[in-house]
């Protein structure tokens, strides 16, 4: 037999009670929410209603539904509400509803006004870029713990890691490294012809890969693969209140979290570095011998000819600092993550775009030092 919901409101001076009884089921013909509120707004000076669930056999969401608008009016009229009379997991549900306000997705009409916007943009980026000073600090300071002994990193992380930024990591490097010898290969050879000089396709491959594109390369698909998985890694653990239950432990998360991580990239990028030099020149290479007057041993003379020891060097050293720029990138903007499910997204793409940005600079930076310094 199903009961039938009932809702009884009783007034004494500024306090009410309702009562509320019955099925609350999806289906069931709920009490008039309006008759409800003419029974209270037949009351003058009502400062407390306190609602009594005792009676209550079953109830479904509409229930929760019914209460949201009591809740609704008594804010509205500044009433003060009392739901400690109903069951237990009803208070939660409702608790759990109304402990976020729902997103106002109308477009306002206000626009702010070009230096608005430009001194909003200037301020957020001078507080993003002291957050990433504090962060390289905080690294830092987690590297020479590690250097001193003192660091509580587990290594068996910094072997998983290792794993996964390094040989998981050489099929995407190869097949980008090889397309990329191809495509300046055969750029160059459509240019060097007109001089019938296609010879140089080998010095133009070989520089090209070792000083610039092999460790840029190498960084951007590491950026887009690993330093946005870290970025994601990290920001569900902030979701799940991960990192803030290492830290009440006493656990540090720079040592726990984001050394294993930064190590497992500075190690892995100049081997990955030198294994895209060596796809792109094979790359090039599949160019360079197709061309008339040009076979394998020709080619392969003339690349040792035009790469030096110090042209590697360049490159290797370039891939190690972007190593660290993409693991930093990726690291930071997990570790600012929000605490819902948007924010992980938001963090993992704001990874990719820091870590791209701050390859380009680096890059740029260090091409003109070397070629002041003449190398």
């Amino acid at each position: 037999m199903i009961s039938t919901p009932q809702a009884e409101c009783s007034i004494e001076g500024t306090r009410s009670v309702l009562t509320l009884s019955g099925q609350w089921m999806m289906g069931n013909a709920r009490p008039q929410f309006d008759d409800i509120i003419h029974i209270l707004a037949g009351s003058s000076g009502l400062t407390l209603l306190t609602v009594d669930g005792a009676g209550l056999s079953e109830w479904d969401s509409s229930f929760i539904a019914y209460l949201l608008k009591i809740i609704d009016h008594c804010k509205a009229n500044h009433i003060e509400l009392d739901l400690s009379g109903l069951p237990k997991s009803a208070v939660q549900l409702v608790d759990l509803a109304t402990r976020i306000p729902p997103k106002d997705t109308a477009r306002t009409s206000e626009k702010s006004s070009f230096l608005q916007a430009w001194g909003e943009a200037g301020i957020e980026f001078f507080a993003s870029a002291r957050d990433m000073l504090g962060f390289i600090g905080e690294s830092m300071l987690a590297f020479m713990r590690l250097l001193s002994g003192k660091s509580r990193m587990r290594w068996t992380d910094l072997m998983e890691f290792l794993n996964d930024a390094g040989p998981q990591a050489l099929p995407i490097v190869s097949l980008i490294s090889i397309l990329v010898g191809l495509i300046l290969a055969f750029v160059g050879a459509v240019q060097l012809r007109m001089f019938g000089a296609q010879i140089y396709v080998a010095d133009l491959v070989g520089l090209g890969m070792t000083r610039e594109m092999g460790a840029m390369m190498a960084a951007i698909i590491m950026t887009g693969r690993t330093g946005a998985a870290y970025a994601a890694q990290l920001g569900t653990m902030q979701v799940n209140e991960e990192i803030d239950a290492l830290q009440t432990t006493g656990i540090n998360t720079m040592d726990f979290l984001v050394l294993p991580r930064l190590l497992a990239l500075m190690i892995t990028m100049p081997l990955l570095c030198l294994f895209a030099n060596l796809m792109g020149m094979l790359g090039g290479a599949l160019v360079g011998v197709s061309l008339p007057d040009i076979n394998a041993t020709q080619y392969f003379h003339q690349t040792i000819a035009a790469v030096s020891v110090v042209d590697i060097s360049v490159g290797v050293f370039k891939s190690f600092v972007f190593g660290v720029v993409v693991a930093l990138a990726g690291c930071l903007r997990g570790m600012q993550c929000g605490r819902n499910a948007t924010a992980v997204g938001q963090a993992t793409t704001s990874a990719v775009v820091t870590g791209i940005v701050a390859i380009i600079v680096t890059d740029s930076l260090m091409t003109v030092i070397f070629d002041v310094l003449g190398i």
